[in-house]
């Protein structure tokens, strides 16, 4: 699919558009500034489609009773683990089965990581949202397909900002996919390398960002340490509240979140997920810095 009629909508030096759409759609959710909080949440990886429902139905219930809009995540497949040994999850095939049974069973979106081009069409008919992982932010075939992907099924794309980029530099990754005719993009914000082993957030960018689309932050994967841990990625899960309510006095549109019953056993990404039992604390906090720092975007769930 072209999208290169759309080419005008753009300034041709800063590849910025001059007429920024300020809302996107994701189901029957509108996301954007002015709207409810969308919460991107559920485990790193799926483990096993019990671990998923649990998760769902305990996120679906603690977002309905707080006016948030609630997209069930988690991934088939971690490509980029540190070790060949770790855990990647069950595989494309039985992880769409697993995500279309949370979907159908609770009426939510959901939403999963995309990795290559040739999988984008296949996940975009059961997933609300298509994820592009922060280390593939810049690909422009992947980008490129799932633009047309979910411009087939009125889905979404969720791009990570990557580590190593700034946030100036997502303007050029918003005009790849309004080329393809893709409006309905969010980019997320998941830290930034601070030498090695590390990851510092820098707020300045969630506004930057937020010039060409509705922004997300990853409050987990911004606590991470990538290797840290030798054979894999360290994390320190007590800084999630923290850079939690920072984002939120900031202005975001969007929280993502990594949750597990019990995440020093999880398979993937333990150290910096947010344990199931305390994710109330962890919204009501969140809501309450929002709606001091921006009393109109308190509005109640679609």
């Amino acid at each position: 699919m072209s999208g290169r009629g759309n080419k005008k909508i753009y300034n041709a030096e800063l590849g910025a558009r001059t007429n920024p759409k300020m809302t996107i759609q994701i189901a029957n959710y509108t996301v954007g500034q002015n709207q409810p909080l969308l919460l991107l949440a559920g485990p790193c990886v799926i483990e096993s489609a019990e671990l998923c429902h649990e998760v769902a139905g305990t996120m679906k219930k603690l977002c309905a009773e707080r006016g948030i809009n609630y997209v069930f995540k988690a991934s088939f497949d971690k490509a980029n683990r540190t070790s060949i040994y770790s855990y990647r999850g069950p595989g494309m095939s039985e992880g769409l089965r697993v995500l279309q049974s949370i979907k159908h069973e609770y009426s939510i979106p959901v939403m999963t990581d995309i990795h290559e081009s040739a999988q984008c069409e296949e996940v975009a008919q059961v997933c609300d949202i298509l994820q592009i992982p922060a280390f593939l932010c810049r690909q422009t075939d992947l980008l490129l397909a799932a633009a047309e992907a979910v411009n087939k099924t009125g889905g979404a794309v969720n791009i990570k900002k990557g580590q190593f980029l700034a946030p100036e530099d997502t303007k050029n990754i918003v005009a790849k996919m309004r080329e393809a005719g893709c409006d309905n993009v969010m980019l997320t914000e998941r830290g930034t390398t601070f030498g090695y082993n590390n990851l510092v957030v820098d707020f300045r960018g969630l506004e930057t960002m937020r010039q060409w689309a509705p922004v997300c932050f990853d409050a987990t994967h911004s606590v991470q340490k990538p290797g840290g841990s030798g054979d894999k990625s360290g994390g320190d899960r007590r800084f999630v509240p923290l850079l939690t309510r920072a984002a939120m006095a900031v202005g975001i549109d969007a929280l993502f979140v990594e949750t597990h019953p019990n995440p020093d056993e999880a398979k993937s990404d333990g150290p910096n997920m947010v344990p199931l039992g305390v994710m109330a604390q962890l919204l009501d906090s969140a809501l309450a810095i929002r709606a001091a720092s921006s009393p109109s975007s308190t509005r109640t769930a679609n």
